[in-house]
């Protein structure tokens, strides 16, 4: 029964538990018409982004610039932002680019 236990408590420790997380804005450019948005997590959890916010906060990053919308380049990166020491990772970072659209208006002092 023990072992029973124990088994049971490891792999709900292994499973990971779905967390929320929000995207943010980390970087982008207003002459490449870009923006970067990134979440982290950790080892265990699995996490649930909404690609809805995503969108919604890249396309207001992009309208502040005189873009009207912006699209995502396809794909994203992750990357460990904390090793464990044996060549693990015990928290990620994920980061998205998108590409603003529309019209943009280069001119800093227009805006």
């Amino acid at each position: 029964m023990k072992v029973l236990l124990i088994a049971a408590t490891a792999a709900l420790l292994l499973s990971g538990c779905a967390t929320t997380k929000s995207w943010s804005a980390t970087g982008g450019s207003r002459s490449d018409a870009t923006v970067k948005l990134s979440y982290e997590y950790g080892m265990f959890e699995k996490p649930q982004v909404n690609e809805t916010e995503a969108i919604n906060l890249a396309t207001s990053r992009c309208k502040t610039w005189g873009y009207t919308g912006a699209e995502a380049f396809g794909g994203q990166t992750q990357q460990c932002n904390m090793s464990d020491g044996m060549g693990g990772c015990n928290r990620w970072i994920v980061t998205k680019e998108y590409q603003c659209t529309g019209l943009g208006n280069k001119d800093p002092a227009a805006n």
